[in-house]
């Protein structure tokens, strides 16, 4: 007996719905929704001791055309990537880039040093550092008895 390794995507059940949710799919009409819609950017977010750390996959767009807010405790970084089509005799056959604004907002803890958030662009990832606010940080070590 061999075991397979399950995948979502072959052992998927055929039902009305799935076939729907597949033909009206972004991947199925490639060309027309990479142009004008929205697009969600790759974001690894990590931790250390001393700061919350966030990389945006942002690739073809200028530093200028990305906004980021920090309100109330929610980070909000916004940003545009626009398709310029130029008037050169040019006909693509397939454009995979996904263009248009995209929005990604982040509650952040209480324990962070709002006046400290340091942000940099540069290769087309954008990488925002949010330290911890050391007199916030409530460490402490419980004795059993």
């Amino acid at each position: 007996m061999s075991l397979i390794k399950y995948n979502p995507r072959t052992l998927r059940t055929f039902t009305t719905n799935n076939l729907f949710d597949d033909l009206f799919n972004d991947r199925f009409f490639n060309n027309d929704v990479t142009v004008g819609k929205s697009f969600t950017p790759q974001v690894d977010i990590s931790e250390t001791d001393k700061a919350f750390e966030l990389s945006f996959a942002v690739p073809g767009i200028k530093k200028d055309e990305i906004k980021i807010d920090l309100n109330e405790g929610q980070l909000i970084v916004s940003g545009e990537r626009k398709f310029e089509e130029k008037k050169e005799e040019k006909n693509f056959h397939s454009v995979e880039t996904r263009y248009g604004s995209f929005s990604r907002s982040f509650h952040l803890p209480d324990n962070i040093d709002a006046d400290k958030v340091e942000a940099k662009y540069e290769d087309g990832l954008l990488n925002i550092t949010i330290p911890k606010d050391e007199k916030k940080i409530q460490k402490k070590t419980i004795a059993i008895k």
